[in-house]
């Protein structure tokens, strides 16, 4: 896996070397100022795209549709709601991480990794699935999809939906883009695909530490209504801290919801991104 990297990590700088995918010669300069932008915000995904609030969603949603039919049992317009995702799994510890969450009583949304993850934990997708988690992706190969062609962001994107699919008798209607990394072409591309981007507020940096408390220290400092929090269940220091930090929240008052919770009673559009 040549160009993988730590899911949700800053990669090294790009090599001078390195031609640009799309930009032509006199639109170089500021095409990489951009990609310079980027990947100083990969941590909170890039500055440059348009993102939408899911209270944005949920107002529209409401002008649209009226009663919030089909919210479940919490009305994010109410209540103060954070949404817990997980990127790049399965792997080993997601087992013990959904005996947590169920213990909690605490959804999340899983973004999930295709080869070495869904083809490898495939029992562990059922098993998020049927105790209601969002399942949603996180590509095939963590491929940075603005350095790829068109026909391999599709394939990074269409083979995890169909595992997923084939796994939960649902396919994805959310995906992440690896390190936050998108543009129009991707929107695009998920649009054709019936897929919504999902970035996020919140990150603990849990690729840098193995230390539980300190990550915990990092998701608190952050947490605000409304947030989406990025964890990684393959990183050792993350699941042991999940059980303080649900704890720490439910005593300021959140609620924890899937990702389509936060935005109901809207729903999240196929080519758009969502961040709050």
């Amino acid at each position: 896996m040549p160009l993988m990297t730590p899911a949700g990590k800053s990669p090294a700088p790009l090599p001078a070397s390195m031609k640009m995918r799309r930009p032509a010669r006199g639109l170089r300069l500021s095409a990489l100022s951009s990609a310079a932008a980027c990947l100083a915000l990969a941590l909170s995904g890039c500055a440059q795209v348009d993102t939408t609030s899911p209270s944005t969603v949920r107002a529209e949603g409401a002008g649209a549709h009226g009663a919030p039919a089909g919210m479940g049992a919490v009305d994010c317009r109410a209540a103060k709601c954070i949404a817990l995702t997980f990127d790049a799994g399965p792997s080993e510890n997601s087992a013990r991480l959904l005996d947590i969450l169920k213990e909690k009583k605490v959804p999340a949304t899983f973004f999930l990794l295709g080869r070495r993850h869904i083809d490898t934990y495939p029992e562990l997708v059922k098993r998020m699935a049927a105790e209601g988690h969002e399942v949603a992706s996180h590509t095939w190969d963590h491929r940075i999809l603005t350095r790829i062609s068109d026909e391999r962001i599709r394939e990074e994107l269409t083979r995890p939906n169909e595992e997923i699919e084939r796994l939960t008798g649902r396919r994805p209607t959310l995906m992440r883009p690896p390190q936050g990394r998108t543009d129009a072409d991707v929107h695009r591309i998920c649009k054709e695909l019936g897929l919504a981007e999902v970035l996020w507020s919140v990150t603990a940096k849990d690729y840098t530490t193995d230390d539980s408390a300190l990550i915990t220290e990092r998701v608190l400092e952050q947490a605000s209504r409304d947030g989406i929090i990025l964890l990684h269940d393959i990183y050792r220091g993350t699941v042991p801290a999940v059980p303080g930090i649900i704890d720490a929240l439910k005593a300021r008052g959140y609620v924890f919801v899937t990702v389509p919770q936060l935005l109901a009673p809207g729903k999240a559009e196929p080519g758009k991104v969502y961040r709050p």
